[in-house]
């Protein structure tokens, strides 16, 4: 029975009349996710272009809403297929550096070992700093109709947060510090003006290098609190990564006119190594890395060679993740200073 106004208090009960269509979601074994509230009309599938309001999916329009004109109105500009999942993952796996990392176990350690280890907690601060505060430039961009993608930014903010907070720790708690300023590579991310600029210059290429690295941690680190530290970092970087991947995937696959842009792009970026591998081209962070890796000066040369073999999988894994989203013959027009250490197919 349709509602309508009370003509004795000049009530508008108009509004009751708006749910033609009634849906009911059912929580499943992980509780009710975005998945599961992801359907009929409210489906990303449902997806209304044209709309420049603060409209969520699914909402009535309200006439004389005002428009900000500052979001976009392409799904592929800001989508990926994964947002759901890993924003739910990213709320259930938050980590605390205060309790959830051993930090009772770093004991005293060699001179070079713990410098060596604050130098790359310094490179590290700045670069996990940069990576939470380029995607909070581009939140006002995400438009309502596509706001899972917007609210997995925000966990990856938060998780940057705190990558920022641990690193900073690691390098005060153990009577080291912050040494040399890195950050050499980083510019092209903060200098991005497209959304899918941004996330393949930081999710696939730069966070992939540190996810790299972090994977390393068994090596890099001396201590539980240390392995702990590049572990946990770990787990949140593969979240940011999975986005970028399906993101460009998505984009590919539903604009391949902009193959050739995005091939720009990281043309660009690999000129001086690219994104975040380039600060481990300066001294000061290459040096720390052979000393943790090899183990301190007087195996520095052993050192050197597991580098070798950091930078080895660095490309290579961002080669083969350019493959999974699509952009397989990214290969062949690799920069030079990548593609020397890129294996044979």
């Amino acid at each position: 029975m349709a509602a309508t106004a009370a003509p004795d208090t000049g009530l508008d009960l108009s509004w009751l009349d708006l749910y033609d269509s009634p849906t009911s979601a059912t929580p499943g074994k992980k509780g009710l996710t975005l998945k599961d509230i992801n359907l009929a009309g409210y489906a990303d599938t449902a997806r209304a272009g044209g709309d420049m309001t603060y409209r969520l999916r699914g909402h009535t329009p309200r006439p004389g809403a005002q428009r900000f004109g500052t979001n976009y109105q392409s799904k592929a500009d800001v989508w990926s297929d994964n947002c759901m999942m890993l924003y739910e993952e990213a709320v259930q796996r938050q980590w605390s550096s205060a309790r959830d990392i051993p930090w009772g176990t770093l004991g005293e350690l060699p001179d070079e070992i713990e410098r060596a280890m604050c130098q790359l907690c310094t490179m590290l601060t700045e670069v996990e700093f940069i990576a939470g505060d380029v995607p909070g430039q581009w939140l006002p961009f995400v438009s309502a109709q596509d706001f899972e993608a917007g609210l997995f930014l925000m966990t990856q903010i938060m998780d940057e947060a705190r990558h920022t907070e641990v690193f900073r720790k690691r390098a005060l708690v153990n009577g080291g510090g912050l040494l040399a300023q890195g950050q050499n590579g980083l510019r092209t991310l903060i200098e991005a003006r497209d959304f899918t600029e941004m996330s393949v210059l930081m999710h696939v290429q730069a966070e992939g290098f540190v996810q790299s690295m972090f994977r390393m941690g068994e090596l890099i680190g001396q201590t539980d609190a240390d392995k702990r530290i590049f572990r946990m970092s770990a787990q949140d970087e593969s979240r940011h990564l999975a986005f970028g991947v399906m993101h460009l995937k998505y984009t590919l696959e539903n604009e391949p006119e902009r193959r050739e842009e995005i091939h720009h792009y990281l043309d660009k970026a690999e000129v001086d190594g690219g994104g975040a591998s380039g600060d481990v081209q300066l001294q000061e962070v290459f040096e720390s890395l052979c000393l943790l890796l090899g183990g301190g000066k007087d195996k520095f040369d052993e050192g050197v060679q597991k580098f070798l073999l950091l930078r080895k999988r660095q490309i290579n894994e961002y080669v083969h993740r350019l493959g999974v989203a699509g952009l397989g013959d990214r290969r062949e027009r690799l920069g030079p200073l990548m593609a020397q250490f890129l294996d044979p197919e």
